[in-house]
């Protein structure tokens, strides 16, 4: 299946945009599905950091473990799902516009599926997804450009 992808223009810079959506602490903020974030150690965010994700689909909440599998401020990031039968694989890239006071901030989102998640991601997770991704961008636009 393909890649969900979306991108949001943001009137902050790279910086600022990055050090925001890396930070897993801010994902209920802007993410309307993400409803808890544990985080699985007290070290700073760094490459293999870990953190349990909780996120409402419909009426059913579902944790899973992401990864940070690539950091490259403040252009890039890759967190990957490690565990459960839906395991989303994002990658966010955000590159400067302007004179680099302002941002442009995209995401791509893929599913890898195991057991009940083999129907779930088509079923559910993708429409979901397609759906709520323009909303977050809006959400996180919003939430930035405000500070």
């Amino acid at each position: 299946m393909s890649t969900i992808k979306d991108s949001v223009d943001i009137d902050r810079r790279p910086e600022d945009v990055f050090a925001y959506v890396t930070d897993w602490s801010n994902l209920p903020e802007w993410q309307e599905s993400a409803v808890a974030v544990r985080p699985m150690s007290s070290e700073p965010l760094g490459l293999g950091s870990k953190v349990q994700v909780t996120r409402r689909l419909g009426h059913r909440e579902m944790t899973a473990t992401m990864q940070m599998t690539e950091l490259d401020p403040p252009r890039s990031w890759r967190a990957d799902g490690i565990d459960g039968p839906v395991r989303g694989h994002v990658h966010g890239t955000i590159e400067p516009l302007g004179d680099g006071d302002r941002s442009r901030m995209t995401m791509e989102l893929d599913f890898e599926s195991h057991g009940l998640g083999k129907v779930m991601v088509p079923l559910v997770v993708r429409p979901h997804v397609k759906k709520e991704m323009p909303r977050n961008d809006r959400k996180l636009k919003e939430l930035l450009e405000k500070r």
